[in-house]
This record gives C-alpha cells, sequence and structure tokens, in this order.
C-alpha cells in the first residue's frame, strides 16, 4: 500500500474511533446535529450544516444547525454550484436502520473535492448521527408521555370543600423533563372539613409517575373512611407495604376544619408545612415525622394547630427548598425567611414562593398546595 494511502487509512480511522465518542454524548436533537456538524468541521470539511424534518407536518420549522465558516456556510451550502464553485459539497441523509429518513447532512470544502476516505467519515458520522438522533427521539417521546400523565395526575384533585380556597402546582425537573413521583390532592370529608396532601415517590421517569397514581388511588379509598391523619397513614403504610414492587414515598397529610379554625397534621417522612400570616411571614411547623410510606413501620402521630381566618398553609416537596451540598436545615430556613406581600392568597403565595426560590430551575421535581379559609361574605 502506497505510504499515503496508509496514512488516509489511519486517518480515517482514528476519525472513525473518535466519532463514536465525540457524537451522541447527549440525547438530545439539537445536541447530536451540533456535536455532528462539529465533528465534520474538524475532521473533513470546512462547513457543514444539519437539518431534521419535523416530525409531524404541523411541528413547525425543523431542526438546522451549522459549523464552520461563515462565507462558506453561505457561498458553498447555499449558493451557486457546478463551475462557478471551486469546492465541492457533500450531502447524504441520516437515516435510521430501519430507513426512515430523519434529516440530512451536508459538508463542504473551500478548495478540492472530499476524498473516497472523507466521503466514508461523512457517511459512517451520518449513520452513528442517525442512531442517537432516533434514541433522542424516543427518550423524548417516552419523557412526554410521562409528563403529560404527570400533569394530568395533578391538575385534577379532588374538590377541597368550597369553604377552603387552594392553589397547586407542579413543575418537572432539570433542563430535561425528569418527571418523578411528586403529587398533591385535597378530598372533601363531612362537616365542612377538607384533607390537603402532598407526596413524593422516590425516584424519576415514568415507573416513579405510576407508583404515585397508585398511592393517590390508595389514599383516596382510605380518606374516604374519614380516618384522623395519622391513621390514615398507618393503613395506606399497611396497604401498600403488601406490594414488594411499590417504590417508599413521603407523605403529608393537614387536615383543616374551617368551623373549628384547627388543623390536625401527620407527616410520613416529609418536609413540614409552613404557614403565611396575614402579614406575610413565615412559620414552619414543627411536626412529629413517622417513616415513610411502604416500610410497613406505622408510628405516626398527630399534631393540632390553630389557624387564623388568613393564615395561609403552603404543603411543598423537597425539591421546592432542597440545594445541592447543603443542608436541609439551611434550606428549610430559607424559605422560613421568606416574607410575602401581606394579604396574598393561594395563588399569590405559591407563585411569589415558587419565583423567589427559583423554583423553575430546582434539580428535581416541585409540587406545592397552598389552602386558606375562604372569608365568608358579611351582611
Amino acid at each position: 500500500m502506497p505510504e499515503g494511502e496508509y496514512a488516509a487509512v489511519l486517518a480515517r480511522l482514528d476519525a472513525l474511533e473518535h466519532a463514536a465518542v465525540e457524537i451522541g454524548t447527549r440525547p438530545e436533537e439539537q445536541t447530536v446535529c451540533v456535536e455532528l456538524a462539529e465533528f465534520l468541521v474538524r475532521r473533513v470539511a470546512d462547513a457543514a450544516a444539519v437539518e431534521l424534518h419535523p416530525q409531524q407536518p404541523d411541528d413547525g420549522a425543523s431542526v438546522a444547525v451549522a459549523s464552520g465558516k461563515d462565507a462558506l456556510l453561505d457561498d458553498l451550502l447555499d449558493g451557486p454550484s457546478g463551475d462557478e464553485r471551486t469546492g465541492a459539497v457533500l450531502a447524504l441523509p441520516l437515516r435510521t436502520s430501519q430507513g426512515e429518513e430523519l434529516g440530512r447532512v451536508r459538508a463542504a470544502k473551500a478548495v478540492g473535492d472530499f476524498s473516497a476516505h472523507d466521503t466514508a467519515v461523512v457517511a459512517h458520522a451520518a449513520r452513528l448521527a442517525a442512531v442517537h438522533l432516533g434514541h433522542a427521539r424516543r427518550l423524548a417521546a417516552t419523557e412526554a408521555t410521562a409528563l403529560h400523565l404527570q400533569r394530568a395526575l395533578v391538575a385534577e384533585p379532588g374538590r377541597p370543600h368550597p369553604n377552603l380556597e387552594i392553589a397547586g402546582r407542579y413543575l418537572p425537573s432539570g433542563p430535561r423533563t425528569l418527571v418523578g413521583g411528586d403529587w398533591f390532592e385535597t378530598v372533601r370529608l363531612h362537616f365542612g372539613r377538607s384533607l390537603l396532601v402532598v407526596g413524593d415517590v422516590m425516584g424519576h421517569g415514568l415507573d416513579a409517575a405510576v407508583d404515585m397514581n397508585a398511592y393517590r388511588s390508595a389514599l383516596r379509598e382510605v380518606a374516604a373512611t374519614d380516618l384522623p391523619p395519622h391513621r390514615v397513614l398507618r393503613h395506606l403504610d399497611a396497604v401498600v407495604a403488601e406490594d414488594e414492587g411499590r417504590r417508599p414515598a413521603t407523605c403529608l397529610l393537614i387536615q383543616v376544619d374551617p368551623a373549628r379554625s384547627t388543623a390536625t397534621f401527620a407527616s410520613a417522612g416529609h418536609l413540614p408545612p409552613v404557614v403565611f400570616a396575614a402579614d406575610g411571614s413565615a412559620e414552619l411547623v414543627e411536626l412529629p415525622v413517622g417513616p415513610p410510606l411502604g416500610t410497613g413501620l406505622g408510628g405516626y402521630e398527630p399534631a393540632v394547630r390553630t389557624l387564623a381566618p388568613a393564615d395561609t398553609l403552603l404543603l411543598f416537596t423537597d425539591g421546592l427548598v432542597e440545594r445541592r451540598g447543603e443542608d436541609i436545615d439551611v434550606s428549610l430556613d430559607r424559605l422560613a425567611a421568606l416574607r410575602l406581600p401581606p394579604g396574598s392568597g393561594p395563588d399569590e403565595v405559591v407563585d411569589e414562593v415558587l419565583r423567589r426560590l427559583d423554583a423553575h430551575t430546582a434539580e428535581d421535581d416541585v409540587a406545592v398546595l397552598a389552602a386558606r379559609r375562604r372569608e365568608r361574605p358579611t351582611a
């Protein structure tokens, strides 16, 4: 083999090896496209562009990325062809192993043509990128299914008694849609009382969302017996512990009795709630904390607190306050130090707390539920 050909083969093998490492580092369409274009510019081209077809006709504009010299991108990829060019353009489809064409990649040289080795590198990189793009689309579809399930479940809590105002929000975590088992619920009870619930199933993904739905369904059945909160937890813990495949979960229950101006609390390994007073000040409620649900250990105790007419209860999952590398007591103190505008109702409390704690960039799912006694119209 001629020395030049031998060197070209070695360069080709080196490029193929690096392609496996440099393309598809994250399961996201945009990332894969950028990495493909940048790889081609580093290895065989002066400019490269990647375009993806929309998944559905009504999905809007396709994904398009480019890398390399701006002038070449304009003149070679979108400009004249044939004799008016001094360089070359190579266009290949991005096709999955099942034959589905996801888009195309174009590589351009300012001078000269692509060698057989160059063409082989572009073809290999295109096939590799198509595989990663297929994975990214399947992952995105799974996450979308989980997110829709989560939002549908959380968006349809039971109806509390009309003497309560409530507001709830659910935020998925991170730059990707890492759906988890965070949820909230309200259950209407006899004699004008309501049960407020927030829970967190351990883990993320579709399995956690499915387990969350199972917990929620079981809770509704147990709560219908009108037991006090600590006995609801005890019964729910026993029911869930019988299913070895069910993930453990934390849960906080608050039974609100507006007629008596009281709230009865019970916690299964969950963070304490906060009470916002009429002046906007916050106070963490100290509670006895039992083990998470699903352990079968029981040991839940009630705590009772008087509620002032304008007090707003805030229940939340740990994603609202926890920060990486920070002690949980510090996180809770940050929440308790908030001072909201006086007279804030449930909607204002939820929105303001989410904003001030920057919950939209939290690393974990966030579920919050706020409730306040509804003011009766005066004669």
